[in-house]
């Protein structure tokens, strides 16, 4: 039976810094509230996606971004929704810089492979990421 649950578009920023670590941030609402994940959200109505990327980084992190191209997509189950989220690669404008967790982030962070592997990461987001071949150094 096909899926008959909304869909809610939605996108994700994969950024790493010049030391080749990944940006995550920790989720301060559900879905996976808690848990680590790369920074974003919704896409508004009438915003691109790329707008949003940008958007979303800067009001989790404070940091600009500039989008890249897109990774891949996944879908997230919620409350009666379906998360579609468009991944974006992306870089970091300026060196240096250094995350501030806001707006829906408890926490922000650059993590290399070690910090990687002592996080507790929300579903699919590991599996996703080495997928596309973009776990930090």
């Amino acid at each position: 039976m096909d899926d008959l649950r909304p869909e809610v578009a939605c996108v994700g920023a994969v950024v790493h810094d010049e030391r080749g670590r990944l940006l995550l941030i920790r989720r301060g609402h559900d879905p996976s509230a808690g848990l680590w994940s790369v920074p974003g959200g919704r896409v508004e109505r009438g915003e691109s996606e790329a707008d949003a990327v940008v958007r979303e980084t800067a009001e989790e992190t404070g940091l600009a971004v500039h989008p890249v191209r897109v990774l891949g997509r996944v879908r997230i189950d919620g409350d009666g929704v379906v998360f579609t989220v468009t991944d974006w690669l992306c870089t970091v404008a300026g060196s240096g810089r250094q995350p501030v967790a806001g707006d829906d982030a408890d926490d922000a962070t650059f993590v290399d492979a070690a910090g990687l592997a002592a996080l507790e990461l929300a579903p699919g987001v590991l599996t996703a990421l080495s997928g596309w071949g973009v776990l930090p150094s």
